[in-house]
This record gives structure tokens, C-alpha cells and sequence, in this order.
């Protein structure tokens, strides 16, 4: 076993690490004389080198003991990755072509060696450059559909279901970050807050003095910290997500634990929002993306009414269900009453999952943490003006989820949003 005890790895010392297991040689070919590591992380808490051989590649992740994005000052426990590698296993029970493929897990080192994806692109890199990806919708419904089903109480016996939400009880200590950093710092006056300033300075007051939204940022919390519906993978957005063309994967699963639904559900349709309201920012007189606006709202339609067919699927076909058993409901009109039972749970998890996509916009924009393509729109003024529609959208998801009867509702008021946020522009220009 290499590296009896953990260290950091470095660019030099991650080759020598993988020379001493065996299993890892033959996906790199030749010998380490041969391979180049690179760190090529770009996320908040972990490091990840790529190592390259004369026959392929590998990717390696490793924990950090402190928050990477802000240092040493902000410890955070190496034991994620231990959650990460049992997700991964997990869901690629579910859906194994929509994960990359593990080949190594170090307890010690808190290292997982995984498939190194290529010529996958982060989501999020993709939208920002207005790249489309027809398969996006529905790899990322199967994903959630499966994962979620599949670990509930709908696709599990209740005492399997138990022993493994045992086991994901302790990732405590990231939970404990989502629950800070969605749900109460972007809400008063916290350290780890910023927004685009001056120009925000009035929203983000008007937001901390809100108390229907609190009202609602708390009950989401709540709902966070004990509905445990499903293993979730718990920080579901567009930087979790490697996609080509054809093909789609999700990555980063340390945040996993059981919780609502919902809230992987509203992670991915929030940060596609985010980025619709963003579009304006990378555009110019012979650059508009509206057509690629409507792609990301039609992705976000789809998303929705495709995870909720599949997940209802996935109901109807499973014979031994523990709840609703197929017992109880044996005749036409007990088959009537479960159908509406059906929609009915339907309608509230669409109701949670609009509310979690809005409290992430909101962490996106007023705390920290901040989504890159709201960030790397240069002048304030634009970006501002990009930021305050997507704000408004959010606090409606939040407080008035209810009044919104479909997902094309919600899509029709983005766009409402939008056309008044370019009147915006335009009177001030």
C-alpha cells in the first residue's frame, strides 16, 4: 500500500504514488520515467491532477484538509472523500454510464483514481462559450430519476434503506456548509458575503429584512436537514457536470447524504437559470444568444418533465414497492385514487424543487461562492443588470412556488424577466 500515512500530494509526489499500485500501471502504460502530472482543479475544496502515460491517462482526486478556495483558515475534514467513493458506488448501481469509472480508492490518502474524461468539457464552461448539448436533458433526467428512485424508500426496502443512511450520517461537517451558505449567511450580515457592489448594495439589504423569504429559506433548511427522501448527490450544478455532445457524466459527489430530492432537482435547474440570465453579459451587437437562451429553458423544461415521468415509471413498474404496496390499491377505482396520489406528490416535490433552485441562485449571487458565469462578466454594470432578474426569479421560487402550476410557467416568467432587464439596459444606454 503507498503512502503509509496522508500527505498533500504535489505534482512529483502523485507520480510516485501511482507507480506503487500496480493495478493503476497498465491504464498509463510504460513507466514513470514516462508520465506528466498536472493539477488541473478549478473547484473550491480539492485537488485534482491528471497523470498522462504513453496509453492513456488517469485522473486522481484528493481531499484537502482545509477549504482550498479559502485556505488553511477554513479547516474541512479529509473524510469526504470516503462519502464521495460510497456515492459513486452507489449511483453506479443506477446509472453506470453517467459516472466516470473508479479504479482506486485510498482510505489513507484520501485519494480516488477515476476514468480521466476526455474530450468532456465542465458544463459550465460549455454554456459560457454557448456550446448546445442535445443530450443534456436526458442523461441528466435518467440520472436523477434512477439515483433518486433507486435510494428511496420508493426503489428500496426500508432496512437497506436504513443501514445506508447510516452510513452517510457522518458526512455532517459539509452538510453543515449548505446549510450555512445557502440557507442563513446570504440572509444577514455574514464574512463570507459579496455581490456585485454598489450596484446590489439595495437588494442584498432588501433581501436580509425579507421575512417571507427567510420565512422560506428557513423552511427549506428544515427540509434540508431532515427529509431524508434519497441519497442525493447534494451539490448538483453545472460545474458537476463533464459533458460532450454525446455524452454526459457527473463528478464531485463528497456533499452526497440523504436529503429531499429536491434538492439535487433544483441545484441543476437553478445554476441552468443562472446561466440564462448570464447569456446577456457575452453578448453584442452581432452576438446575441436568444436562440441559445430558449435551448437552456427548453433543457430546463425538459429536465423537469422528463425526470417526472421516468420517476413515475419507475413507480408504477415496481411491483415490490413498501409504500403504496401494489396490495392496497388492486381495483380501478383504488388505481384512480394512487394515480392521484401520484400527482399529487409530484406537485409538491416540483414545489421544493423551485424553492431550492431559487435559494441557489440567491447563494450564487449575494453570498459565497459565486456561479463563474455571473462572475466573469467584467463590468459591474452589465453584470448587475444580468444579476437582478435572476434575484427577482429566485425570491419568487421561494416565496411563491405555489402560484406556478407547471415548469413552462416558470419559464415564461424568465422570460418576462429578461425582456424587462434589456428595457433596463436599453433606458440606461
Amino acid at each position: 500500500m503507498p503512502f503509509s500515512n496522508y500527505q498533500i500530494l504535489d505534482q512529483q509526489s502523485v507520480l510516485s504514488f501511482v507507480s506503487e499500485i500496480p493495478s493503476l500501471t497498465p491504464y498509463l502504460g510504460g513507466t514513470l520515467a514516462g508520465w506528466q502530472a498536472c493539477e488541473v482543479g478549478d473547484g473550491n475544496v480539492n485537488l485534482v491532477f491528471a497523470v498522462q502515460g504513453p496509453a492513456g491517462s488517469l485522473c486522481l482526486k484528493q481531499a484537502l484538509p482545509f477549504v482550498r478556495m479559502v485556505g488553511e483558515s477554513w479547516p474541512l475534514t479529509v473524510e469526504r472523500a470516503f462519502f464521495e467513493y460510497q456515492c459513486l458506488e452507489e449511483h453506479r448501481r443506477h446509472v453506470p454510464d453517467l459516472l466516470p469509472k473508479i479504479y482506486y480508492y485510498d482510505p489513507k490518502m484520501r485519494v480516488i483514481v477515476m476514468e480521466y474524461l476526455h474530450p468532456h468539457l465542465i458544463l459550465l464552461k460549455g454554456m459560457m462559450a454557448g456550446i448546445r448539448y442535445p443530450r443534456l436533458a436526458e442523461d441528466i433526467s435518467e440520472y436523477l430519476a434512477r439515483t433518486l428512485f433507486y435510494t428511496s424508500s420508493f426503489g428500496m426496502p426500508a432496512a437497506e434503506k436504513k443501514r445506508k443512511m447510516a452510513l452517510f450520517c457522518g458526512n455532517t461537517e459539509l452538510c453543515r456548509i449548505m446549510e450555512d451558505v445557502i440557507f442563513t449567511d446570504p440572509y444577514h450580515i455574514h464574512v463570507r458575503n459579496r455581490w456585485t457592489s454598489p450596484q446590489l448594495d439595495s437588494v442584498a439589504a432588501e433581501f436580509r429584512e425579507d421575512v417571507q423569504l427567510k420565512i422560506a429559506a428557513s423552511r427549506l433548511k428544515l427540509a434540508y436537514m431532515t427529509k431524508t427522501e434519497a441519497l442525493i448527490h447534494g451539490d448538483l450544478h453545472t460545474g458537476s457536470i463533464m459533458v460532450t455532445p454525446e455524452n454526459t457524466r457527473v463528478i464531485d459527489h463528497e456533499f452526497a447524504f440523504y436529503g429531499p430530492m429536491g434538492f439535487d432537482i433544483g441545484a441543476v435547474i437553478g445554476n441552468l437559470l443562472l446561466n440564462y440570465f448570464s447569456q446577456e453579459g457575452y453578448t453584442g451587437p452581432s452576438d446575441s444568444r436568444g436562440d441559445y437562451q430558449e435551448w437552456l429553458l427548453d433543457t430546463v423544461e425538459c429536465i423537469w418533465l422528463q425526470f417526472q415521468s421516468k420517476f413515475i415509471a419507475l413507480w408504477e413498474s415496481n411491483n415490490e414497492i413498501e409504500v403504496y404496496p401494489p396490495a392496497l390499491f388492486d381495483d380501478a377505482a383504488n388505481r384512480l385514487a394512487l394515480a392521484e396520489e401520484r400527482r399529487r406528490w409530484l406537485r409538491e416535490c416540483f414545489e421544493e424543487t423551485m424553492g431550492y433552485c431559487g435559494a441557489k441562485i440567491i447563494r450564487r449571487i449575494l453570498g459565497q461562492a459565486h456561479g463563474r458565469d455571473m462572475e466573469q462578466i467584467e463590468d459591474p454594470d452589465l453584470r448587475a443588470s444580468c444579476e437582478l432578474p435572476c434575484l427577482r426569479l429566485a425570491r419568487e421560487m421561494m416565496v411563491n412556488a405555489r402560484a406556478y402550476k407547471s415548469i413552462r410557467e416558470v419559464t415564461m416568467f424568465c422570460r418576462e424577466l429578461r425582456q424587462e432587464g434589456l428595457r433596463l439596459v436599453a433606458t440606461r444606454t
